[in-house]
Formats: C-alpha cells, sequence, structure tokens
C-alpha cells in the first residue's frame, strides 16, 4: 500500500519504521506515532529514539508490544 508505514522489528530490542507521519506520545514505556491511516504504538521499557528523520526512526529498548489502532 503506497505510502504506508513499514515497521521492521527485530527481536524484542529495536525496531525500524518507515513512512510514518510524527510523534504523538514518547516516553520511555510508551512511544505513539501517527502513520498514514493508523497509529502505531510501541511499549515497553526503557524505550528511547535513538534517531529519526522526515522518512525513518529507529527505537530500541525491551519492546513488549506493537499495537495498531
Amino acid at each position: 500500500m503506497l505510502g504506508a508505514a513499514i515497521v521492521t522489528v527485530t527481536g524484542n530490542r529495536e525496531a525500524l519504521i518507515e513512512n510514518y507521519k510524527g510523534i504523538l506520545e514518547y516516553t520511555t514505556e510508551s512511544i505513539v506515532l501517527q502513520g498514514k491511516n493508523c497509529k502505531i504504538c510501541f511499549e515497553g521499557k526503557e524505550l528511547s529514539i535513538d534517531y529519526y528523520t522526515n522518512e525513518d526512526m529507529k527505537i530500541s529498548g525491551m519492546i513488549d508490544a506493537v499495537r495498531y489502532f
């Protein structure tokens, strides 16, 4: 689907996200991103955004769940 967010999770320690629209919430236990058609929520412990650009981002920490709503 053109423009949809692409989420690549490696184990439970890092996630790479492409084509996101913006950051809605950012804490060490929850990171919520706006995608084109939905919101993407990463839940866990010691979460951090290692880097982000207009096109992609890397999240690291202990990722327990990825939810789309």
